[in-house]
């Protein structure tokens, strides 16, 4: 017998505030089918405030707010079973970061979980990668961010390694990140690799599948590094209005863009990666497989 039940995740991002709702397709003897039904996303840039003043102005607070009440309506009409809400780098910096939550549960009955970067990290693991790419390999999972990049070395099918970086596209904008900790990351990356021969790149965000989608290419083909640099190059000599004019990029796309493919091919040229693969999953679908994993442990 098969049953449906829907499932949200809500990610808060230094960049914008995402809802994923998906249903969860179960039937005896098979596998269980996760399935994406609607993504909503509003580009709140809660890093503007956090990495700036250290807290959420009240402008954005106000923003949330409305963006909570929104989601909470969707997540009533599409009969929602059952979701979380995790927030990630802006609102663990922010001052009043544990304020915004006490409102925010308070004006929209919303509870907002504020996880550190090894708690992204562990649920940006728990997607299946297995059903997307070849498991008898090495990758580096990248996950570029507002505020934070989250690393993980995947071998075999199984998490080697994890680390997340203050290193995001908003900070990146804002001149607030240092050369250290670009060299932090670089040594990470070339300490974690050593005994693996080959290393394919896994590119996880919002920018990366922007790319990918312009590409033109099939899903589950990679990227080159040719192809990426090249597409950097482009976007470096263009301008603001003539990114979002020629590549028809969103406002708050055609700026951190360019410091997202920054990272991404600094990762490629540390880890020797040829190839990206951009399976298009992320901190969302990994918060709903933590509740359908909860569910099975509850059973």
């Amino acid at each position: 017998m098969l049953t449906i039940e829907k499932y949200g995740a809500i990610d808060i991002g230094s960049n914008a505030v995402r809802l994923l709702i998906s249903s969860i397709h179960e039937e005896k003897g098979k596998t269980t089918r996760f399935k994406k039904t609607s993504l909503v996303r509003v580009p709140i840039r809660l890093g503007e405030d956090v990495f700036k003043s250290g807290q959420v102005s009240q402008e954005n607070i106000t923003r949330m707010i409305d963006a909570m009440q929104a989601y909470q309506l969707l997540m009533k009409t599409h009969k929602v079973i059952k979701y979380k809400a995790c927030a990630t780098s802006a609102m663990r910096e922010a001052r009043n970061g544990e304020e915004v939550v006490r409102l925010i549960k308070e004006k929209t009955g919303i509870q907002i979980d504020i996880i550190d970067g090894k708690d992204e990290a562990a649920i940006i693991a728990m997607t299946d990668l297995h059903e997307l790419i070849n498991t008898d390999a090495t990758y580096l999972y990248v996950d570029v961010g507002g505020g934070s990049t989250e690393f993980t070395l995947y071998h075999n099918g199984n998490t080697i390694k994890s680390r997340s970086f203050k290193l995001g596209t908003v900070r990146l904008l804002n001149n607030l990140v240092s050369d250290k900790i670009w060299k932090n990351v670089e040594d990470w990356i070339k300490e974690s690799i050593v005994g693996y021969r080959k290393v394919s790149l896994i590119g996880s965000g919002g920018n990366i599948n922007n790319i990918f989608k312009n590409s033109g290419k099939r899903m589950g083909k990679p990227l080159s590094f040719l192809y990426l640099s090249s597409y950097y190059k482009l976007l470096n000599s263009l301008t603001y209005e003539e990114r979002i004019w020629q590549l028809n990029l969103n406002q708050d796309r055609a700026d951190v863009i360019i410091p997202a493919t920054r990272i991404y091919l600094s990762a490629m040229k540390w880890s020797g990666s040829r190839e990206i693969f951009v399976p298009k999953i992320g901190l969302s679908d990994g918060i709903i497989k933590s509740l359908y994993n909860e569910k099975l442990n509850n059973r």
